[in-house]
């Protein structure tokens, strides 16, 4: 594509660059591409950014549990192809959507600050006030995620949980308008930057529910060739988050895990400590392995560190500039070494026999 596509004059015969932001048309993502896009619109206030919505496989299959489909790229492949045909020049992603190893020539060019990784119960508004300990013995919860329903069906037996899909607007619209289910399982981080902080009934904590890898952060994918487009969003970068969510991608790559099994994980960063909490769930929950482990990510010469933070490499498919490289690399060795300790305990023998019955039902 031709420099001059990428230039825009307006009446004043002032000539602007222009930048596509390519996003998935839900109202979700178009508001969380708005959210990044208004981010880079005042850090470059002469760029013109223009916003390019379109479909994904995983928005046009809604009648078939995600788990079930075996594509890693059901929200992301039609992204990334425009971007390799130059036809936008980075792409907005929920990171939970992207899969830990990226297709040659891409990468994650910065993780954003994360929202509250949780997930949240929102009820039936018959069944306003409750929590899923008070709801009735057999109600119905529904959930698109094989993650939630291991953690949840073992910590709530009471309860049954049915697959539920749609977007968020259409997920909320079958709670309500049927009497399908009492509840449904989704992360808080969508419900509040739609607005719909009123919804959530409870916040499940991670004795309840732990995340899944990446929830709660935005993701901005570019050309790994494109070194003026990875300078532009690298300054979007969050470093804690970017800490986290290595060792949360590390973790999940060690294990070969995906959509088709039941991963979770918690971290936090304290004291210039890195925590990551990671478990393996069989699909009724009833098998499982959970453990943390802890991890320094201090630059210790800061002044050696600052030279080599512009180093392009990429780890789990981020490459994250103006964040130190220790820092970094510590957390993907934290994700392997969580990764091989639950795999010396039996996790993959917990997750095939999860991906088989999965395939198999």
């Amino acid at each position: 594509m031709s420099e001059k596509t990428n230039l825009l004059q307006d009446a004043d015969g002032k000539v602007s660059r222009v930048i596509r932001v390519g996003t998935r048309k839900s109202q979700l993502a178009r508001i969380q591409t708005d959210s990044v896009v208004e981010k880079l619109k005042e850090l470059y206030p002469d760029v013109h950014f223009e916003i390019v919505a379109m479909s994904t496989t995983g928005d046009k299959i809604l009648d078939t549990a995600l788990s079930k489909i075996g594509e890693k790229s059901l929200f992301t492949k039609e992204l990334e192809n425009a971007l390799e045909k130059n036809e936008v020049d980075l792409v907005v992603h929920s990171l939970k959507d992207l899969p830990t190893v990226l297709p040659e020539g891409f990468t994650i060019g910065s993780v954003l600050k994360r929202e509250n990784p949780h997930d949240a119960v929102v009820l039936h508004p018959k069944h306003k006030g409750k929590c899923l300990q008070s709801l009735a013995n057999k109600s119905v919860v529904g959930t698109s995620s094989l993650r939630r329903a291991a953690q949840l069906k073992k910590r709530f037996p009471h309860l049954e949980f049915k697959d539920i899909r749609g977007n968020l607007n259409t997920r909320l619209k079958k709670l309500d308008e049927k009497d399908d289910f009492s509840a449904i399982i989704l992360a808080a981080a969508g419900l509040r930057r739609m607005g719909w902080e009123n919804r959530i009934s409870q916040i499940l904590g991670p004795d309840d529910c732990m995340y899944a890898v990446g929830q709660g952060a935005l993701a901005v994918e570019v050309r790994a060739r494109d070194q003026d487009i990875l300078e532009m969003v690298s300054v979007l970068n969050d470093s804690d988050t970017v800490l986290r969510c290595i060792a949360e991608r590390a973790f999940l790559k060690h294990l070969e895990g995906g959509c088709s099994v039941p991963v979770a994980v918690y971290t936090e960063v304290k004291n210039s400590q890195l925590y990551l909490t990671g478990a393996v769930y069989s699909l009724d929950g009833s098998d499982s392995l959970k453990e943390t482990m802890q991890t320094s990510i201090s630059s210790d010469n800061q002044a050696e560190e600052q030279e080599k933070v512009d180093e392009k490499v990429q780890r789990v498919s981020i490459t994250a500039l103006k964040v130190s490289e220790a820092p970094q690399d510590a957390a993907v060795k934290l994700g392997v070494d969580l990764g091989n300790l639950l795999l010396s305990k039996g996790a993959k023998e917990i997750l095939t026999v999860a991906r088989q019955l999965n395939d198999a039902q």
